[in-house]
């Protein structure tokens, strides 16, 4: 009864007693002049049980995909970082190699540089149309890089900034 959807007779006997030839479709037992109270609720409660079962499947398939998710992007972490140590490179021909602002350069000056230092880098053809004319400022985001390219190299650091009173 309930896992026939096709279109399907009645068959129930009408007040001449002949079997109605009303057709229905979907889960139930009868057309709905000859369906009792009882059979509409059990129905009811089938569609219900039914919806409660989907919604469950949703969740689920949406926590295992988020789970998934979750997997896939911890590994796509492990092999950048297992690249990344293949490929880091701290010194380039005698130059200490730092990232600064998410590119590669090297650094020929005296000591060495740390995370969080200020440099100004070489005007470049990016650096003129968002910086203007000249050297620009930067500051080291990262201990060495994995460009491969010719790196260029750092002017100097930065100048401190004079604190602003007000």
């Amino acid at each position: 009864m309930f896992e026939d959807v096709h279109q399907r007779p009645c068959g129930r006997p009408t007040k001449s007693g002949n079997p109605c030839r009303a057709q229905f479709s979907g889960p139930g037992f009868a057309c709905k002049l000859h369906t009792t109270d009882h059979e509409k609720a059990l129905v009811d409660a089938y569609r219900q049980g039914l919806e409660t079962g989907r919604a469950q499947e949703r969740e689920w398939r949406q926590r295992t995909e988020a789970a998934q998710v979750e997997r896939l992007e911890r590994q796509i972490r492990t092999l950048r970082e297992e690249l990344d140590a293949k490929n880091r490179r701290f010194e380039v021909d005698g130059d200490q190699a730092v990232t600064v602002d998410g590119y590669g350069y090297r650094w020929s000056g005296p000591g060495t540089l740390e995370v969080g230092d200020r440099v100004l880098l070489p005007e470049n053809y990016v650096s003129a149309l968002r910086h203007g004319p000249g050297p620009f400022p930067g500051t080291v985001t990262e201990l060495g890089t994995t460009y491969t390219g010719t790196l260029s190299t750092i002017i100097s650091r930065a100048p401190a900034t004079p604190r602003q009173t007000g």
